[in-house]
């Protein structure tokens, strides 16, 4: 068994005590509370943007891969400011008004989906003591957040007063409200293993090996699962149907333009970041480093890698096993899509987790 001696060569903890000593030594305590909230909700709001306009770039370029193109080549270094040319182009474009709709429900829609997903990112563990909300129940916290992004979605199609809208917010909300049952599932599975609902204690615990490793069967099952529901869970090929373009034009944001589109636009990049981000706490480790039993010089030298980085690079290999999906299967029909959750992935689901529960009752884990 491996001794947690992990020390982050970027400590974060010693650079938020300095922020928050000196606003103490400036402020009275409800002003330090009120500026360290509007820092780490505009921290929050730039990671968020800088992320998706990243993930939009390296979507096009995988794309491109598996299609033998170039990709975005033209605006900047290898199209690398193409992001930021469509974000500027998005942020300038007009409002188009739409007659016969409910119009607060039709503004309110992409805020809500928009917030469901700021708060699920806030849940993300990216370094050591690097973290926005940690609490003892942070995995029902961030479960709880994450499902209402599908009330945005169904009063977006229903608002809009378009049969094509409507039709995509139904199958999107028969989809979600299926697969969040597996990813649901997967989820309590590892939990039963690490013992703790608390994000910071699961990733702690993955010290002395990641539980995709430790976990036995269970947790290989789990992962695989929660991979194919997270697809499903974030509208992405092959489970697109929802925005599926030769039926439904554009499906539940078909009426949307400027940034209410944009907001739909973002939120679909950062859930497929935060499912991402999500599958390495709970299998790959979260932001702790790969040891190897008995490896001491190799240890040392992962121990040398931030734990930002860490946590990146496998949320980057988790995010391209998704593009690769989606880039690689046809899309499925709606019968196919909800018989593989109800018929296969849900049953094998029950099964697993009772399997995990024996696992770690009888000690049979790693």
């Amino acid at each position: 068994m491996l001794l947690n001696t992990y020390t982050d060569s970027i400590d974060f903890q010693a650079f938020t005590g300095w922020i928050h000593g000196v606003l103490s030594g400036a402020l009275p305590a409800w002003g330090v509370t009120l500026v360290e909230c509007v820092l780490i909700g505009l921290g929050l709001l730039l990671g968020y943007a800088l992320i998706a306009l990243a993930l939009i770039y390296i979507e096009r370029k995988v794309c491109a891969f598996f299609q033998c193109r170039l990709g975005p080549n033209r605006v900047g270094p290898y199209g690398t400011v193409q992001s930021v040319a469509d974000m500027i182009k998005m942020l300038i474009k007009e409002l188009i008004s739409i007659d016969h709709i409910d119009r607060f429900l039709f503004n309110l829609a992409p805020f809500i989906v928009i917030i469901s997903s700021v708060l699920a990112f806030g849940c993300l563990p990216f370094a050591k003591n690097f973290q926005v909300l940690d609490y003892n129940v942070g995995i029902f916290f961030l479960m709880a957040v994450s499902s209402i992004g599908i009330v945005g979605i169904l009063l977006a199609g229903w608002s809009s007063n378009n049969k094509y809208s409507l039709i995509g917010a139904m199958r999107s909300g028969a989809q979600m409200i299926s697969y969040e049952l597996s990813i649901g599932l997967s989820i309590m599975t590892m939990v039963v293993l690490a013992g703790t609902m608390q994000i910071s204690e699961i990733v702690e615990r993955q010290a002395d090996g990641w539980f995709l490793f430790t976990g036995h069967v269970p947790a290989v099952i789990a992962f695989l699962i929660y991979l194919v529901a997270g697809t499903a869970e974030t509208n992405r090929g092959p489970f697109d149907l929802p925005e599926a373009d030769s039926e439904l034009t554009a499906g539940y944001h078909t009426e949307y333009s400027g940034m209410h589109f944009g907001f739909f636009y973002l939120a679909e990049y950062l859930n497929l970041f935060i499912v991402a981000g999500i599958a390495t706490t709970l299998f790959l480790g979260g932001w702790m480093p790969l040891h190897v039993a008995g490896w001491d010089s190799f240890n040392a030298v992962m121990d040398y890698i931030p734990s930002i980085v860490w946590f990146l690079a496998k949320v980057g290999f988790v995010i391209f096993v998704i593009m690769w999906f989606k880039w690689t299967f046809p899309r499925l029909r709606i019968d196919q899509l909800l018989r593989l959750e109800w018929k296969y992935l849900l049953p094998l689901n029950l099964v697993n987790l009772m399997l995990m529960v024996i696992v770690v009752v009888f000690g049979l884990h790693f």
